[in-house]
């Protein structure tokens, strides 16, 4: 087969990606900075409890402006706290995104809560205001607002709606470090908010979490599940229960706080470049009938990853066949990795009740989880393409993208179909 220049890789020509991707994709970006603040606190012998904790806990106060802030061992931690302070309890219902990571939901079962899968809306991945309406019952008591990837959703509509039903929100911010919603910083919103430093997250710490908010009820009932050892420095009469807490123990490692700590003092530098990379790209792949999820003017929006929306329709090519060109031409491109959780067998078969330890009553039917609910919602995860988020990448290795991604789609009708 003779190859030429612009024809496809999967077709016999040259691949469009030929520069190593591997200092462009690595994450986290580790220094020395990061390992001797590990060093210092292994050096210091205080290896459990250490005054680093509190002084990340001051500093996510001042990237959110939020009052309180308590660091968990995980962000999965962080939202169960979040979910008992706020008072969630046996058959209260939670309107959540399908979409998500299962730690915006699972924990919502160990509080005896059912989960209630709203639809999300097109523009930002977020959880659609409407849909959350319709899903409002007398049992309706919080909704879980995700940032998915680093888009913020729109806070104002959903606000609205918890402000009308009285309800709260907890809004899960564990993609998205330093984004902004109309000029305030995500993690300001909702009546708690939580982020993760999981080594994947835009402030990696290897593992951990963090639980802001500015209710000093809020902020000791979180203190009083997983963090004992705080309750003898309280005031109210939470203090009596310093020698039992309330069964968890949620405290963040101090090498992780140290970590999380140099991490962060580097956020803004490397969301910008980041975000210029993939706003680059972007641009281009608009060119080639590609929908990035660009922000709208009022949002900063930030790339915890990087996904593109594609339409089968118009381009004439399954999804499926265009990523296996696009990784013939050496694209590092995939299948969202978050599963629908609303089709998943723990909901499906019914084992969520379980975990929930809520037994079906005639009085009190439990709810029935269908794989075919939220058709919006599965149509569009089955359009969405995930690239590298690009944390060090030049220009050249953006451009081979855009060609990548140009050379295919202009040749769709001729790429090989799978079965």
């Amino acid at each position: 087969m003779t190859v030429t220049a612009n024809k496809p890789a999967i077709l016999g020509g040259e691949k469009a990606i030929t520069l190593d991707q591997t200092n462009a994709n690595r994450w986290p970006v580790i220094t020395q900075e990061d390992e001797q603040a590990v060093l210092d606190i292994l050096h210091s012998g205080e290896l459990s409890i250490n005054p680093v904790v509190g002084k990340l806990e001051d500093d996510y106060k001042k990237l959110t402006g939020r009052s309180f802030a308590l660091t968990h061992n995980n962000g999965t931690s962080a939202i169960l706290a979040g979910l008992h302070a706020l008072g969630i309890k046996p058959m209260d219902e939670v309107i959540v995104p399908s979409a998500t990571w299962w730690s915006s939901v699972m924990p919502i079962l160990h509080c005896g809560g059912i989960p209630v899968f709203a639809e999300l809306e097109g523009d930002c991945l977020g959880l659609d205001p409407e849909d959350v309406e319709r899903k409002i019952t007398e049992r309706t008591k919080a909704i879980v607002v995700v940032h998915l990837f680093g888009m913020p959703s729109k806070m104002d509509e959903l606000q609205a709606v918890a402000d009308k039903h009285g309800l709260k929100i907890l809004e899960d911010a564990s993609h998205a470090h330093g984004a902004t919603y109309k000029g305030k910083p995500i993690g300001s919103f909702g009546d708690v908010s939580i982020f993760s430093m999981q080594g994947n997250k835009l402030v990696p710490s290897g593992e951990g979490g963090v639980l802001l908010c500015d209710s000093q009820e809020l902020y000791e009932s979180a203190i009083r599940l997983g963090h004992y050892e705080r309750l003898l420095g309280l005031e109210s009469e939470n203090r009596y229960f310093a020698a039992t807490g309330f069964g968890f123990k949620f405290r963040m490692a101090p090498m992780s706080a140290a970590l999380a700590r140099t991490q962060l003092k580097h956020l803004a530098a490397r969301n910008k470049k980041r975000n210029d990379n993939c706003i680059y790209l972007s641009e281009k792949l608009a060119t080639c009938g590609i929908e990035p999820f660009l922000a709208p003017d009022d949002v900063t929006r930030v790339y915890f990853e990087f996904l593109v929306r594609y339409d089968e329709e118009s381009i004439g090519l399954p999804i499926n066949d265009l990523a296996n060109a696009l990784q013939a031409e050496g694209a590092l491109v995939a299948a969202p990795r978050y599963p629908l959780l609303h089709q998943q067998p723990v909901f499906t078969h019914g084992v969520w009740s379980k975990i929930a330890r809520l037994p079906a009553t005639k009085e009190n039917p439990l709810h029935l989880y269908d794989p075919a609910d939220l058709p919006t919602t599965t149509l569009g995860n089955g359009s969405l393409l995930k690239l590298p988020a690009f944390p060090s990448a030049t220009t050249e290795l953006l451009d081979q993208y855009a060609e990548a991604f140009s050379k295919v789609i202009s040749h769709a009708d001729e790429i090989p179909r799978s079965d």
